[in-house]
């Protein structure tokens, strides 16, 4: 997973610097930017601070950062905080490191054996070796192993469930091959493993291990690494199983910020925890699957079940068994956020915040390694602005978040102690993986899409022209096209609503740090990276010498990113009117409705649920949005209050109570999907409904989306109505 955080304050004017150009060319400024009075003030503000991201600098971040193993919560988790915050000090920023007491597990003891049939023998998890790496016999490197799962032990028969999604295990049902009391073994990709677990658990298996499947991000699909970027045989996926859509953060406390001081009467048993796995679950390598693989009977596996190792997939169960040994590490543990502010001169209370989080399962160079160094020289940037007399007009946080990959824990505990930002935020922005490779992706809600594009036509791309000249290729290329058997959740899929004849933006689904903000919290928040082909996630190899040689060489995407992730924040700080789009948003979520009401006429024999009122609010919505833009493109004059009904309106978006059956949701637009994880549901509380075939709680959660629309363009138009 990924995160770090900023803050900024706006503008006092210095020399303009030239433009700024790169090898690989210069940017024209353009005439206007949205929601600026005077442009050409704010182009000079924005060529100082992109002049600044060095990617020799960032090549030592990463290198400082990455030289030893530093899961949430280690000495060596905390040591990196230090720098974080040491560099944050030297930007200028007022900078403090915040404790929270939050519970996770270490492995103490992990083994998976094969017990039958005899004469076949693993004894797992094998150590990740290849040959050459100088990283991986560090003795910091901790086992594979899968964060909140519960111990345990169980020996069963073992059952191949594919990717274990639900169509899988529904299939393995089909068929008659019952998992109770089995080992479930799946492979990674198609959905978040904390689902996969949910369903094994939901099955009645005994166990589940995970493993990493050569066709899906291993020697199938290129050379493995130390010759190619993808993942070797031996190597395993870490990674939290926690049920992040019921809630993120630490389990025990849901809704409540996990301070040191926090009585224990404040928290609920891990056992009774709604977002607690409760099945025995574990990784391996597919050296060590192998084995199982290979001599499991029942049925064959066909079609998309087969992988990529080189013999026959049978389903199971048996003869293969399978003996798991769990026994975890849990305690209360301290983790550290570290949060830099610059005060705002012009609007102090009002916040943009920034943020990437900074633990690793080992050495973490890709996730989120490049991502705090791509913060770090962001930082940097807006340190020299800060040095040369400029304020932000908003206060800017910059935000390292801890414990992101154990389920987006620090960012969510600073939010729920925080929850008066809710009034004062007006954007998050996230980075986490932010270079694996050299194309651009973006994802955001629709009021800020259009945003993001016009960042990126102020940067210059590595590879020539700009960012958004050579996203705008690539997406015309198919370049941008998530393979469907990505392991690495990437964020950078399609939208479920057309971008017309621009280059799309995807949704924002869950799976790093935003979650809190957004779907929480309600702020409108973007996730920007740059991803290639990119084999070792969560494994030892997503270290240093991995980077240098596949990731990024020469560091220029780092420092790329470095200008796309500062300059969103450099630019929200200092907008005169806030650059929010409602008429995209209520378009797009009219798409939503549309397309929820077609699922719902086959799910429902007549009549089916009425959408009509929702699907008015929508485009009620999309027209105010219409309206506004006027004044929001050329602002004039006193603009505080415009900018406070904006606020508003993306608030109104928040529901009272929360989704059915996971309140700690409140966004009526964006969820992570139950069946899903990471992947955006839209709309979530009617497609949820949809789902579980409920005409009545259909028809009311249609109603509850159709009065937040309401709400917010009600807002809208009484501004424009005033004014």
């Amino acid at each position: 997973m990924r995160l770090l955080c900023i803050l900024i304050v706006t503008a006092v004017v210095s020399p303009a610097f030239p433009p700024v150009s790169s090898s690989s060319g210069t940017v024209r400024p353009e005439e206007d930017i949205f929601g600026f009075t005077h442009s050409s003030l704010e182009r000079d503000i924005e060529a100082r601070f992109l002049a600044v991201p060095d990617p020799k600098l960032a090549e030592e971040h990463l290198r400082i950062l990455t030289q030893a193993p530093h899961m949430a919560g280690s000495p060596e988790d905390k040591a990196n905080a230090e720098y974080v915050a040491q560099k944050f000090r030297e930007a200028g920023l007022k900078t403090q490191i915040v404790e929270y007491k939050v519970l996770m597990n270490y492995p103490a003891e992990i083994s998976v054996d094969v017990t039958a049939p005899a004469g076949v023998h693993m004894h797992g998890p094998t150590r990740e070796h290849v040959d050459g790496d100088a990283y991986q016999d560090d003795p910091r490197v901790v086992m594979p192993f899968s964060g909140m799962s519960p111990s345990g032990d169980a020996e069963a028969e073992v059952v191949y469930a594919n990717y274990g999604t639900a169509a899988d295990f529904q299939k393995l049902a089909d068929m008659k091959i019952d998992v109770r009391g089995k080992i479930v073994l799946a492979r990674y990709g198609q959905n978040y493993r904390g689902v996969k677990a949910q369903l094994a658990q939901q099955y009645g298996a005994a166990g589940l291990i995970f493993y990493s499947d050569p066709a899906d991000d291993g020697a199938k699909r290129g050379p493995a690494y130390r010759t190619g970027p993808w993942r070797p045989d031996t190597s395993v996926q870490r990674g939290s199983i926690s049920y992040i859509w019921q809630f993120p953060g630490d389990v025990t406390t849901p809704g409540v910020a996990s301070t040191p001081n926090l009585p224990g009467s404040k928290r609920i048993k891990r056992e009774n925890s709604p977002a607690a796995p409760q099945v025995p679950t574990t990784p391996i390598s597919a050296a060590d699957a192998r084995p199982i693989l290979e001599h499991l009977g029942g049925p064959e596996a066909t079609g998309d079940w087969r992988g990529g190792l080189p013999y026959a997939y049978h389903m199971g169960p048996g003869p293969v068994r399978v003996k798991l040994h769990l026994k975890q590490d849990y305690q209360l543990r301290t983790i550290w956020d570290v949060i830099g502010t610059a005060r705002g001169n012009t609007w102090p209370e009002a916040l943009v915040i920034a943020g990437n989080h900074r633990d690793a399962w080992v050495y973490g160079a890709v996730d989120p390694g490049s991502g705090t160094a791509a913060m770090l020289e962001a930082v940097h940037g807006v340190g020299e602005l800060l040095k040369s007399g400029w304020r932000p007009k908003r206060t800017l946080m910059f935000c390292s978040w801890d414990a992101e990959e154990e389920g987006l824990i620090g960012s969510t505990e600073w939010g729920e102690r925080h929850g008066e930002i809710s009034k004062t935020a007006v954007a998050y922005f996230n980075t986490d993986m932010a270079v694996s490779g050299p194309k651009f992706g973006a994802a955001a809600v629709p009021s800020l899409k259009q945003f993001v594009r016009d960042v990126t036509k102020s940067v210059p791309d590595a590879g020539g022209g700009t960012v958004y000249e050579q996203w705008v290729k690539l997406n015309r290329a198919g370049a941008l096209k998530v393979d469907s058997r990505e392991t690495s959740t990437s964020t950078y899929r399609a939208p479920l609503a057309p971008a017309g004849s621009d280059v799309p933006v995807s949704d924002l689904g869950s799976g790093s740090d935003f979650t809190v903000f957004l779907q929480h919290l309600g702020v409108a928040s973007t996730d920007v990276g740059s991803f290639g082909d990119y084999g070792v996630y969560h494994s030892t190899f997503d270290d240093f010498a991995w980077f240098k040689k596949f990731g990024d060489p020469d560091f220029l995407h780092e420092q790329q990113m470095a200008r796309v992730f500062g300059l969103e924040v450099v630019r929200m700080s200092d907008t005169d009117v806030l650059p929010y789009d409602f008429e995209e948003y209520g378009k797009e979520i009219g798409v939503y409705i549309e397309k929820a009401e077609q699922r719902a006429k086959g799910v429902f024999s007549a009549p089916s649920p009425d959408f009509q009122s929702a699907l008015a609010a929508a485009w009620r919505l999309a027209a105010a949005g219409v309206k506004i833009s006027a004044r929001q493109k050329h602002p004039s004059g006193e603009t505080a209050s415009l900018n406070l009904k904006l606020v508003q309106a993306d608030r109104a978006l928040l529901l009272e109570k929360g989704l059915p059956g996971r309140p700690w949701f409140r966004h009526a637009i964006y969820a992570p999907g139950k069946r899903a994880g990471y992947a955006a549901a839209v709309i979530p509380g009617v497609n949820d409904s949809i789902d579980d075939k409920d005409f009545a709680a259909t028809q009311k959660q249609i109603l509850a989306l159709t009065n937040a629309l309401n709400r917010a363009a009600g807002i809208i138009e009484s501004y424009s109505s005033a004014n």
